[in-house]
């Protein structure tokens, strides 16, 4: 990365990722739910990056807001 950023800059890109990586799991548990009656390897797949994109999603939250998420 060679540009400078200041901090609302990359608040915004944090943001922006969040609410990608929002879609992304919305996106594999849909599917994942899908292809259960059809494809159970393709739907383990699909759980699979949903659970990684919920972790994303947690350190994104945790980043943003410190302290609300953890319990």
């Amino acid at each position: 990365m060679t540009d400078v950023v200041d901090s609302d800059e990359l608040l915004r890109r944090m943001h922006r990722a969040r609410g990608c990586a929002l879609e992304e799991r919305r996106a594999w548990l849909a599917r994942s739910e899908e292809l259960r009656p059809t494809d159970p390897e393709g739907s383990r797949e699909a759980a699979v990056r949903t659970v990684a994109y919920e972790a994303v999603l947690r350190v994104l939250d945790e980043v943003l807001t410190p302290g609300r998420h953890s319990g």
